[in-house]
Parts: C-alpha cells; structure tokens; sequence
C-alpha cells in the first residue's frame, strides 16, 4: 500500500514525541495558615513536613505556606479549615476550649510537670480530640508541644500574691480563668500584639513559654523571667477531611507518615528549645528566676481548682483520663 503524503507527515510529527517525557503530575494546591512567625519551632517543623508531603507525593501535592497570621488570624484558622478555605491549618488546640472541654485539658497549669507527662496525656486523650475533629469535618494529622512557661514581669514573682491586681495577659480560657483565681485582671492578647500590649500598658504580666518570649522579643519590655512549668500547651495541626478524603490512597499515607515523622521532630525540637530560649532570654539580659516553694505551693492549689473545674464540664469521660492519667503519675 501506497502511504499518502499527509499521512506521512502525520506520522513524521507523531514519532518524535514518542521518547519524551508525559505530562507533569497533576497537582493538588494547597494551602497552610499557621498564626506562628517564621523562626518560631512549630513553623521550622511545618516546613520540614511540607518538604517530606511534596516528596512523598511527588509533588502532586503542593503547599504553600501562610505563616505569622498573614492569610489568616488563629481565631480564624480552624473554622476556615472547616470551611475549606484552606486545606491545612496549625492551631493552639487549647484556644478552643470552648467548643470541647477535651481540647484545653493541656493548658490547666501544673498538671502536667515534664515532658514525659505531657506526652502520655497527650495519648490518652488523643483519640477524644481525633473524634470531635472528625464530627467537625477535620482530620487530626500532629500535636507538637510549647516548651513549659513561666512569668514574664518587671517585679520579682516570691509567689501568687504578687501577681494580684496585674493586667495580665491571656491567650486563652484556661489562662484567663487562673489570671481571675490569682486575682489579677485577665485581657485576652495575641502572641503578636504582645509587645504592643506591654508597650501602651495593656498588660504589664503574662505566662507564657520562653520560645514565645524569644519570638515576641520579651527583653524590650520585661526584666524578669520566672519558669514555673505552668503548662505543656500544643499545637495542632489539622487537614480538611474531604481534601484529604480526595487523594489517593497512598498520598494519603504518605501525608499520615510525614505527619508522624513531624510530632515526633516537634517534639524534640520543643525540649531543645525549653533550654535554648531560655539561655536567648538571659544572653538578652534578663533575669532567669527560680521559683519559690511558696510560689510553687500556690500553683499546686490553683491547679486542684482548675481540674475540678474542668471535671465538671468533662464528665465522665473525662474524669476516665484524670483516673488513668494520674494512676501513672
């Protein structure tokens, strides 16, 4: 048979593409809001499970990064997961106590006294928050752990009562609910208004974590440091359930492993910082102050009301994980 010139030509431009590569893989754009800035430990370790979730999926899925609040304030974070107005999002979990009791037992000051303690907390009620995540249209995906706080004044701190009459500074119920037990006056201020908020005294008293106190530069409007432990606080991090549901199978495990290898990095990357803040906040000139037995003393009765408290809104669930939590303790 005769080939006819077009079909020859047809032919001709068909051959070469035969060697070359097929098409990119389809992507899945993503997007990440996290309120925390970019040097802050929570916002090193996201990165470095956004790196793994693209490698691991071959880049089909591709996330960009929203740190310091610049897409979307905490307060607005998790219900524009839910909304899927962005598919990925970090939160402190204890922010939202309001909407679950089980979400703020991390942040009742004192009950958790190492990072041993926080941890088996943290995986007796992980499959609690996994649950009402789940009813909220989420996918729990990492919790990662603030390094233990303390008070950050311009006074010395010898014990509870010197905190009385402050404006102190909170970041969530459980904080403002101690600020009122301690007597002083409890005003609800974002990491990074901190400094504002000393600046035009707002609030001349917080707790919070050392690595908050780097972030926030703590040594322009405070002298005194005064670690307590006070709270194991975390982070959590959360996916929208139909974007995830969306991918296949083994992207899915693939952001499941990343997700894994992140907690545990966080984890000690969150020890490593407790010590690392707290030798920035010294080299910056303030003072590092041991607390007093006294202090310590009032802080184990403000943490006896607050669990009963706290008892009382859980219910039976909840007294469940304080029986098993502190048969180990």
């Amino acid at each position: 048979m005769t080939m006819t010139r077009r079909a020859a030509l047809a032919g001709a431009a068909v051959l070469p593409l035969a060697g070359l590569p097929g098409p990119p893989p389809a992507q899945t754009p993503w997007q990440f809001a996290t309120p925390n800035p970019d040097g802050n430990i929570h916002t090193r370790n996201i990165r470095e499970f956004v790196a793994e979730v693209e490698r691991a999926t071959g880049g089909r899925v591709a996330i960009q990064l929203h740190t310091n609040a610049s897409l979307l304030p905490m307060a607005q974070i998790k219900r524009g997961v839910q909304q899927g107005q962005v598919q990925l999002g970090e939160i402190l979990l204890s922010a939202y106590g309001n909407e679950d009791p089980f979400f703020e037992l991390d942040s009742i000051p004192q009950l958790c006294r190492t990072y041993d303690d926080a941890r088996r907390l943290m995986n007796l009620t992980r499959a609690f928050i996994e649950e009402r995540f789940n009813r909220q249209g989420l996918s729990l995906l990492y919790m990662v752990p603030w390094p233990p706080s303390g008070f950050y004044t311009n006074f010395p701190v010898e014990s509870l009562e010197s905190l009385r009459g402050t404006r102190f500074r909170t970041f969530n119920a459980m904080t403002n609910r101690f600020a009122t037990l301690i007597g002083a006056t409890p005003t609800l201020v974002q990491a990074a208004e901190v400094p504002q908020a000393f600046a035009t005294g707002v609030v001349n008293a917080m707790v919070t974590s050392a690595a908050t106190g780097v972030d926030s530069s703590a040594w322009d409007f405070s002298r005194i440091f005064t670690p307590v432990g006070f709270t194991f606080t975390k982070n959590a991090v959360m996916v929208n359930r139909r974007a995830f549901q969306a991918l296949s199978a083994a992207d899915q495990e693939a952001i499941r492993t990343a997700a894994r290898n992140a907690e545990e990095r966080g984890w000690r990357m969150s020890e490593e910082a407790m010590t690392a803040a707290q030798a920035t906040l010294a080299q910056r000139g303030m003072t590092i102050a041991q607390p007093s037995a006294a202090l310590l003393a009032g802080m184990d009765r403000i943490s006896e009301i607050m669990v009963n408290e706290w008892l009382a809104r859980a219910g039976e669930e909840g007294q469940r994980i304080i029986n098993a939590y502190r048969a180990r303790s």
